[in-house]
């Protein structure tokens, strides 16, 4: 797991019932990106994403367009130490 790295990423701005979470997933299974996506009850959209690093530096910069519908107003990313995520799921 050495090769792998981790964003755990805070989504702003219109990013909920616009396809974000879907878009997401859809996004991170193409890119082989493993981790979870899910709305958060403040509006935001909180996800975690896990795998080689140049695939989830492409995740992150995609979260700042995100599904067509969203209007992304900040994007925020902590990097963790891999947990080990082995799917790409939205959690609910």
């Amino acid at each position: 797991m050495t090769d792998r790295t981790r964003a755990h990423v805070f989504v702003s701005g219109t990013v909920q019932g616009v396809y974000y979470r879907a878009n997401t997933r859809d996004t991170a299974r193409d890119e082989g990106v493993d981790g979870w996506v899910r709305n958060l009850e403040d509006g935001r959209v909180e996800a975690v994403f896990e795998g080689p690093e140049a695939a989830v530096g492409s995740m992150i910069e995609w979260c700042h367009e995100g599904s067509p519908a969203a209007d992304v107003e900040r994007v925020e990313a902590d990097y963790e130490e891999p947990r080990g995520e082995d799917v790409f799921e939205i959690r609910y």
